[in-house]
């Protein structure tokens, strides 16, 4: 199992890591899979538009930071955690929604940048594939769904697709075999 760190869970740490037996992926990995280069990031990196949001990111990303809410007893920082996703929620409320969504120059710039024609990310939960060019190539951005009680999403990439990416919502009580 691989995880990457998201806006809410940037303190799972290595013990977590080591308890579930999984990888800890960075803030952007380039991978293949079934023969597909692939850009793989959580994707709130993307909206820079959100000023308010990169500084909380920056911040929540700062080592010592961290190491300052980890000291916090427990109940401090249950209540803290609480804390910020209300004041996150109501700051959300007012904010227009392209501001929340990714930047798109930021999205065709690191797909430049990793020379990557392929991009899979979440964060919006906005579930849609974008088709894009990228250095006058066809590309395509994957965006994953939020997943709630009753469903979940993932992408499906085999070569019996032909390499040919695929976003899929699945029932949480019958998920699929593969």
């Amino acid at each position: 199992m691989y995880l990457m760190h998201g806006n809410r869970d940037f303190l799972l740490g290595e013990r977590f890591i080591n308890a579930c037996q999984a990888f800890l992926l960075p803030d952007i990995e380039e991978v293949e899979i079934q023969g597909v280069p692939v850009v793989l990031l959580h994707g709130d990196s993307l909206c820079t538009q959100d000023e308010a949001y990169m500084a909380f990111r920056k911040q929540s990303r700062n080592p010592e930071w961290q190491a300052q809410m980890l000291a916090l007893p427990l109940e401090q920082r249950v209540a803290l955690a609480q804390s910020l996703r209300t004041q996150s929620g109501e700051a959300n409320a007012n904010k227009a929604e392209d501001i929340m969504d990714v930047t798109p120059h930021e999205v065709i710039a690191l797909m430049e940048r990793h020379g990557l024609t392929t991009m899979i990310h979440g964060h919006t939960h906005r579930p849609k594939v974008h088709d894009l060019t990228v250095e006058d190539v066809p590309a395509k951005r994957y965006v994953l769904g939020d997943w709630d009680a009753q469903h979940g999403w993932d992408i499906i990439i085999a070569r019996a697709d032909h390499t040919v990416p695929r976003l899929r919502q699945f029932s949480l009580t019958e998920p699929p075999d593969s």
